[in-house]
Order: structure tokens, then C-alpha cells, then sequence
């Protein structure tokens, strides 16, 4: 069995927003094995509560979520007055037929990650998005 042998640049606090418990549990994992926070909201109005009271780093955001799209979230998080306005928010979708990722770029995300999520694609766009060295993934034995 191998694990992550993984020491970020530094700690980051990660929003990640999606309407599924199993998506959010298993990217918490990821980004947890790598050296990071994570915050868990179900929607985008849970969303914009979290940011209300807390500032991330980083916002991993579903983009079909019930209640209120991805798109509509991020949207109003550039509409809010404050720093928390300019916070990276990552797009991270299934779907990726309906738009290609440089269009969620037009829309105002700092990236784009698709589902279901590579571990290495993931790190390396919340890294980017935060603008920090992320080092190689290595895995390790466990004894």
C-alpha cells in the first residue's frame, strides 16, 4: 500500500462546493493528503455563507448544483464587495461537452478541473490557481 508523501509550499484553505457527499468527501481526502484545509458546503447558497464568515485561498466550485448553479455562485462572489471578491474559484464539471474549459475561463473561474477528478490535475490547479509551489508527487511505501 502506498500513501502520499507530499509537503506543500504552504497550507491552503479550500472551499470546495458541490451538491454530492461523496465528491466532496473524496476530494477533502485529496487535498488533505497533500497538506491542506478543506471546507465542505452542499450549495451555493452554503457557499456564500462560508465566504461570509471565513476567507479561502482557493474555491473549488461544481457548476450543476440545484438551488443555484456554479456559475451563478461564482458570479456573485465577483459581485461582492471586498478581497474575498478576487478569490480563485475553480470550475469542476462532468460536463464537459456543453462548454469547452476556456469558456468557464471567459466567465470569470481562474481554472477548470474535470470530473471525475485526477489527484494530480487537481493539486497542480489549486496550486496554480493560489499561486504556489506545489512540490512532485512521491509515494511511499508504508511499512
Amino acid at each position: 500500500m502506498s500513501e502520499f508523501n507530499v509537503k506543500p509550499e504552504r497550507t491552503l484553505h479550500v472551499l470546495h462546493v458541490d451538491d454530492d457527499p461523496v465528491n466532496l468527501r473524496v476530494v477533502e481526502e485529496i487535498l488533505t493528503a497533500f497538506g491542506h484545509r478543506a471546507v465542505k458546503a452542499l450549495s451555493g447558497p452554503e457557499a456564500l455563507e462560508q465566504m461570509s464568515s471565513q476567507a479561502f485561498d482557493v474555491v473549488l466550485m461544481d457548476i450543476h448544483m440545484p438551488e443555484m448553479s456554479g456559475i451563478e455562485v461564482m458570479k456573485r462572489i465577483r459581485e461582492r464587495p471586498g478581497p474575498d471578491r478576487d478569490t480563485p474559484v475553480i470550475a469542476l464539471t462532468a460536463d464537459i461537452l456543453s462548454r469547452e474549459p476556456a469558456e468557464y475561463l471567459a466567465l470569470g473561474f481562474t481554472g477548470f478541473v474535470p470530473k471525475p477528478v485526477m489527484v494530480q490535475g487537481l493539486i497542480a490547479a489549486v496550486a496554480r490557481a493560489a499561486g504556489v509551489t506545489q512540490p512532485p508527487l512521491r509515494l511511499r511505501r508504508a511499512g
